[in-house]
């Protein structure tokens, strides 16, 4: 046996399938003749390697392998079922190569340097020049940016941009979007042997003054009267679709308290959000005389509450 497959990939005789196809994986990328171009030594140990592959990663083969090289013979093996070409050791052995497994029949040649079809990923395609046939590509994708309403990506919306030839390409901006995404126009990339690839819009959504976009929900701020506050009280409160719903304060409500109103959010295709109510309470810049009169009323019947009860002990260090 004049070669020693398991040297070769750098792998033990007991080896696993997944350690052999790991170590051709990396050798085969470190030496293929298209990222050598003019090396012949990589060349040479690239056909070594791909040779070493092609019997170590057959079952069949590897165990026929290794029962000859227990033997000692001094035949050469000879993968794949080229036994009888290499002078008279298939004679010896009753045809014990004669199976072809088929493996060296398509695209990949290991005496030639080609890439097996399961690790055509390893250099995005193919390399036509070493007997791996690269398949026909897309042409490459186009970028572009655009700006639309919040409105627009709440209901969806249909932009045109213009070529610089003047063409104008319409992008349907889907219901939902957010900020920040991307639509594909499938067909409207650079052209390329197997079609041609698409174009990307990256879409920027424009602020809204009421309301503000947290994933699928959507927020809110609503002022309320103190007496709504600390009485409770039913409100009512704009939604997206142009209808009110109503909304009950719980007595009690302190300033920032968020309220929840189901299904009220942003529609997608993956699910409705909800409409987060944050409640303002408001206080009043200028009071007549009854009202102040009645505020004061309020401080001296609450005069024994201490809202701050305990705020020196939190700030303490």
């Amino acid at each position: 046996m004049d070669k020693d497959f398991y040297k070769i990939l750098g792998v033990a005789k007991d080896a696993s399938d997944a350690d052999i196809k790991k170590a051709y994986r990396k050798l085969a990328r470190q030496h293929h003749p298209d990222t050598n171009s003019g090396n012949t030594a990589s060349e040479k140990k690239f056909k070594d390697i791909s040779e070493a592959y092609s019997v170590l990663s057959d079952p069949d083969e590897r165990q026929q392998y290794d029962a000859i090289r227990a033997m000692g013979g001094g035949a050469r093996f000879a993968p794949g079922g080229a036994g009888a070409a290499n002078g008279g050791f298939e004679d010896l052995f009753g045809g014990l190569f004669t199976g072809n497994t088929g493996r060296h029949a398509g695209g990949f040649n290991p005496s030639a340097g080609g890439i097996p079809p399961e690790f055509a990923d390893l250099f995005g395609g193919g390399f036509g020049q070493t007997g791996f046939q690269r398949a026909p590509q897309k042409g490459a994708d186009r970028t572009a940016s655009t700006s639309i309403s919040f409105a627009g990506s709440i209901k969806g919306t249909t932009i045109g941009l213009r070529e610089p030839s003047g063409d104008v390409i319409d992008v349907r901006v889907p219901a939902g979007i957010k900020d920040g995404q991307k639509v594909r126009v499938r067909g409207k990339g650079q052209p390329g042997p197997a079609g041609n690839g698409d174009l990307v819009v990256t879409v920027s959504v424009q602020p809204h003054a009421f309301y503000t976009r947290d994933g699928d929900n959507l927020r809110i701020h609503v002022p309320v009267t103190f007496p709504e506050a600390a009485l409770g009280a039913d409100i009512e409160v704009p939604t997206i679709e142009g209808e009110k719903v109503r909304v009950r304060v719980p007595a009690g409500t302190p300033s920032g308290r968020t309220l929840r109103v189901k299904g009220k959010g942003v529609k997608t295709s993956k699910g409705t959000g909800d409409l987060l109510v944050t409640i303002d309470v408001a206080v009043p810049k200028n009071l007549n005389k009854d009202a102040e009169a009645a505020v004061k009323a309020f401080a001296e019947a609450t005069s024994d509450a201490d809202v701050r009860e305990g705020l020196a002990a939190k700030a303490r260090l």
